[in-house]
Formats: C-alpha cells, structure tokens, sequence
C-alpha cells in the first residue's frame, strides 16, 4: 500500500471543491428578499398565530424530554423510521483515550461507533505520533492495535509524506498556517450485523490542506465512503479492519471559496461533534 492509499484510508485525501449557491426566488422591485409582499395581519391573528407556535413548541419540547435515567444503551427506536431519521439511542457519554466510547451493542450502536472512530481518524491528531497511539488504542481491537500502530507510525513519520501534505517532518505545520484535517460523516449504514459483529458504511466529507497565506496546499474538499468491520470487545464496539472507495460525490457549484484567514479561524472556532444515530 502507498503512502496516499494509507493517508487516504482516513479521510485525508485531497480533491475537488464541493460548494453550493442558494438562489432566491424572484420578485418585485425594491423587496430585497425576492418574493411577494404578504398582506400584513391584524393584531388579533397575529396574536392567535404567536401562541399557537408557543404551544406548538412546548409541546414538541415536552415530548422529547428524557427523564435522564436512560443509560447509553438504552434502545427506543421508532417502527416505520426513514434511514436517517434520528433514533431514542442516546449519544455516548463515556471516553476511552480520548475517543468516544460506551455504544449500544445494536445496529444504532454500531453505526455511532464507526462515524465517531471516522471523525477520529481523520483527525489532525493522527499526526502526532503521542495522539495517534492514544488513538488507535482506543479505536482498534486490541488484537489488531499493536500491528496497526507500527502500520501509521511507519506512514504518519515518512519524510516525504509530510513533506509532500506541507508539514514539518515532526508533523506540525509550518509558521503561519493552520493545519486542518477533518471529517464530516454525512451518513452511515448496516451492511451485515452478527449481534457481536458488524460491518458499517460511512459516507462523509473530508477537509484536508494547509490554511494561511501563502500555503501550497489549500484547503480542499474530498468525498469517500469507508466501510469498518468491527467485533464487540469488553463491552464496547472496536474495529478489526476497513476499506474505503471515493464518493459518493456532489456535483460542485460555483460559491466563492473562503480566504485562508476564513478558514484558518473556522476550524479554531467551531468544534465537532459526538455522533449518534
């Protein structure tokens, strides 16, 4: 395996822009949203309307209220549900490593567990070799971590690898720009489910480049959909092995990309996410 096929593996691949443009609709002269000016309401049916929608909402609030007592494993899975209708298993609260641990032993369970561990892989602590290890301890079976940590190590601390992406040979970035490498799973799936295995599809964006003036590698956006196999060990779900195959991928439109500053202060400012179906 190449050194791009490994990287590539965890959602570091670099490729086409993915953007997309809002066009709003057309209207009259001098209405800058676009549409047709709405008669106004009397202040009875604006009234009426207002607390319609405050019920509306209290009602929806106290539906989904939890009690709080639900464990992580806790199933309420809703007959009829669409695919990636949102489901009563409850995200994880427990960390093993640094990695978002204690999943459901189900097909919910499963499917938390391989978009949290592709969040994880394709992060930029994959670069940092004290991170890294952290990481695949928390991610692989142990009967497979050992030989998968000296696959990355081998990879992730390759000199013309980290010279090639823009980095350090230490794998940091160079002064005065931000490195960033992240994935946004846009969907997960079942392919086969075991009761104590299981075989999950996640098809997610990749982010991945150099941001800051001057870089040689922007920022670029990249699809692929990866397929973990993972066995349920001490309690948890863990992955034994993976593939991955590039897209499904949107067509790209014509929005203006960001400046590096933009994007460089984007990813310090916004956080991920704990996954959960």
């Amino acid at each position: 395996m190449s050194h791009d096929d490994e990287t590539d593996g965890y959602g570091s691949g670099v490729g086409g822009t993915g953007q997309t443009r809002t066009r709003l609709p057309e209207g009259t002269a001098g209405d800058i949203y676009g549409g047709a000016r709405r008669p106004s309401r009397n202040s009875r049916s604006l009234v009426t309307l207002v607390g319609v929608v405050v019920l509306l909402i209290a009602a929806i609030a106290f539906a989904n209220r939890g009690d709080g007592t639900n464990s992580p494993n806790t199933t309420d899975t809703a007959k009829g549900t669409a695919p990636t209708a949102a489901t009563g298993v409850r995200p994880v609260k427990g960390k093993n490593a640094g990695v978002p641990a204690g999943y459901a032993q189900d097909e919910q369970g499963a499917q938390s567990a391989a978009a949290n561990y592709a969040v994880t892989l394709g992060s930029d602590g994959m670069f940092d070799q004290s991170r890294r290890h952290q990481i695949v301890s928390g991610v692989y079976a142990a009967d497979v971590a050992g030989a998968r940590q000296a696959d990355l190590d081998k990879v992730y601390s390759d000199k013309g690898f980290l010279t090639r992406i823009g980095l350090r040979h230490d794998g940091t970035a160079p002064d005065g720009l931000t490195f960033i490498s992240r994935v946004v799973p846009v969907g997960a799936k079942v392919e086969k489910f075991g009761g104590d295995t299981a075989s999950v599809a996640v098809w997610y964006s990749s982010l991945f480049g150099l941001a800051g003036e001057g870089s040689r590698n922007p920022v670029s956006e990249s699809w692929y959909t990866t397929t973990y196999e993972m066995k349920w060990v001490s309690g948890d779900w863990k992955v034994t092995d993976h593939t991955q195959k590039d897209g499904p991928v949107p067509v790209g439109r014509d929005q203006a990309a960001s400046s590096a500053k933009e994007m460089a202060d984007a990813v310090e400012q916004f956080g991920g996410f704990t996954y959960a179906r």
